[in-house]
């Protein structure tokens, strides 16, 4: 018997009670061949749920546009057909390590608008957008002959703010549009958060990492009755580029699981299975103890030191879990499903062709505007990419230092077509002063929008302006360079054989794989940072600065016999020009 209640802990399913057994695996974040495999991989776990946020700029890329919405359906169609019922979170914030959160950056760019509040502005685009989504869901719900048994009021709300007629009016906003199966709220097991992020009459849980026993006493004094639940067991973590990959012992991690259900508790793994932030999707996050500091972007490999890893492959934590979920089971396990099919042999990727960012951004930019001051990337449409500023710097005059304020990610700065250095938020002015008249450019490239915390929503690009000295440089040319424009092809691009060094720009090549062609990963030897699509998929940013290595392919995306590639290098290998041309290679898992 747990101290924490007996039968109204449950969750009523079928007429019967049910303890959750979930698993966090983001249906945008494995390619859809592999979804079945994945979601046989947590039904052989021991689990008999599967839970995904809905990421809204990903399937709202402009106002009034839609992009596959109907993906959602599929994939609860997919958990049905594995035995699995389903938790969706809609949001419309998600957090999870996403590109701002999951709003689109053209929401939460529009001046004077409050987003997660109850500002009229705000809403009408949600009620929209869930006008669009919910129908997928609704469909789809458990009372309904479907996997759905439960749906979540916003995310972690209590971190965030206090308006508790915004989450009232969502609640509200989800009925009216059809949602039956019960609501719930998750919060961090403090008292603000759970005062902030609650909604009387709807489920309230909680997510942690460890304490359980702690962190339920904590949620009880706030719901002494109704199903108890860890919404987020959190079993691993995400990294940071530069950073140090999370880690968290299987041992360690298996016991915690184990006090969770030993309270009687249901759960829901996060990640069961992360997978990766395909196509640039990978969010950032701020420094520091109110989440305001220094900006620390997320890797593109969501693999979260989660049980079933990037690959899909059992890890000794899925063995540690596997073990103690089986416990709670009526009869044997389901066996692991066959492994996914790996590349048969290394296969080194020719780049032959080269085209310079300039020659790209010709083709595949956006229109250049001139304006007095440096428009941001909202305000040029950007989502995911990079803009080029250009800005004279009038002469004679002797040399100033050269600097930018607001600069929001990275700019590699040239001065008269040369290049003169990397700027950064921490170090935003160049080493060597400038002289006029010059000619300065500044490709200035989004690491990603944070994606929790206060600073949810802040622009990117040149935020302030360019000063020379003391002086703002005004006339800013501009020209973005987004990367949904990549979905048409670079065929136009006009390539020329690279250089070289690994210059920055865009290298188009082949991969020719022998034999099957099955999962593998892709190795950047002598790049800095960039892009690469492999026959027109996007695997996301690599970047030299690790911690990650090397980028996921998943095996559905290669083909035996000639794939063509695609590396968009935006920085360029340092030195003297005797770098040699790059030879990326594709290796199995």
């Amino acid at each position: 018997m747990s101290e924490f209640g007996v039968g109204e802990r449950d969750f009523l399913l079928d007429g019967r009670p049910v303890r959750l057994l979930s698993g966090a695996l983001h249906y945008f974040r494995v390619h859809e061949e592999q979804w079945g495999h994945r979601l046989a991989m947590l039904r052989a776990m021991g689990l008999n749920c599967v839970e995904t946020y809905v990421p809204w700029n990903l399937h709202q890329p402009a106002p009034g546009r839609h992009r596959d919405v109907a993906a959602v359906g599929r994939f609860l169609d997919a958990a049905r057909a594995a035995g699995l019922w389903a938790i969706v979170r809609p949001g419309p914030y998600i957090c999870a390590e996403w590109e701002n959160g999951g709003l689109p950056a053209w929401l939460t760019a529009q001046p004077g608008g409050r987003v997660r509040t109850r500002d009229e502005r705000y809403m009408r685009h949600v009620r929209a957008w869930f006008g669009r989504l919910l129908p997928e869901i609704v469909s789809r719900q458990a009372d309904r002959g479907g996997p759905v048994v439960l749906v979540q009021v916003e995310n972690e709300y209590g971190s965030y703010g206090s308006d508790a007629g915004y989450l009232a009016e969502l609640a509200a906003l989800l009925r009216a549009e059809g949602v039956t199966v019960p609501l719930f709220t998750s919060d961090g097991p403090e008292d603000h958060m759970l005062t902030g992020g609650s909604v009387p009459g709807v489920l309230a849980t909680a997510n942690f990492g460890s304490r359980a026993r702690e962190s339920f006493a904590v949620l009880r004094r706030h719901r002494p009755e109704g199903p108890l639940m860890c919404m987020e067991f959190w079993c691993g973590w995400f990294d940071h580029w530069s950073g140090t990959p999370a880690v968290r012992d299987p041992g360690e991690a298996a016991e915690a699981l184990r006090e969770i259900l030993e309270c009687g508790a249901s759960v829901n793994l996060y990640m069961a299975h992360g997978g990766t932030s395909f196509g640039g999707w990978a969010g950032a996050n701020r420094g520091g103890e109110l989440h305001e500091g220094e900006l620390q972007p997320d890797v593109t490999s969501y693999d979260y030191d989660a049980p079933v890893d990037e690959y899909g492959r059992p890890t000794e934590k899925f063995r540690r879990f596997r073990e103690v979920l089986a416990r709670h089971q009526e009869g044997p396990l389901p066996e692991l499903p066959p492994e996914p099919a790996r590349l048969a042999s290394p296969t080194e990727v020719s780049l032959a062709e080269w085209a310079p960012m300039g020659a790209v951004l010709a083709v595949l930019g956006g229109e250049e505007t001139t304006r007095p001051q440096a428009p941001t990337f909202e305000e040029l449409g950007i989502t995911r990419g990079l803009v080029r500023y250009e800005v004279d710097v009038p002469g004679p005059r002797e040399p100033y230092p050269l600097s930018v304020r607001g600069l929001r990610d990275l700019a590699v700065v040239y001065v008269d077509g040369v290049r003169a250095g990397v700027l950064t938020e921490a170090e935003p002015r160049l080493k060597e002063p400038v002289a006029g008249p010059a000619r300065v450019e500044l490709w200035v490239e989004s690491l990603g929008r944070v994606n929790y915390g206060p600073l949810l929503g802040e622009a990117k690009g040149i935020t302030g302006g360019v000063l020379h000295e003391r002086q703002y440089l005004h006339g800013v040319r501009a020209r973005g360079l987004d990367l949904d424009a990549f979905e048409d092809g670079v065929s136009a691009v006009p390539f020329t054989a690279p250089p070289s060094a690994g210059a920055p720009g865009l290298y188009r090549g082949t991969a020719t794989v022998l034999g099957a062609a099955g999962d593998a990963r892709l190795e950047l030897p002598g790049l800095t940072r960039g892009f690469v699509w492999v026959n027109g998929f996007c695997l996301g940013r690599y970047w030299s600065v690790g911690p990650q290595r090397s980028l996921y392919v998943p095996g559905p995306v290669l083909r035996e016999g000639e794939n063509e590639v695609w590396v968009l290098e935006l920085e360029g290998a340092e030195g003297d020009g005797a770098v040699p041309t790059p030879v990326p290679r594709l290796l199995p898992v």
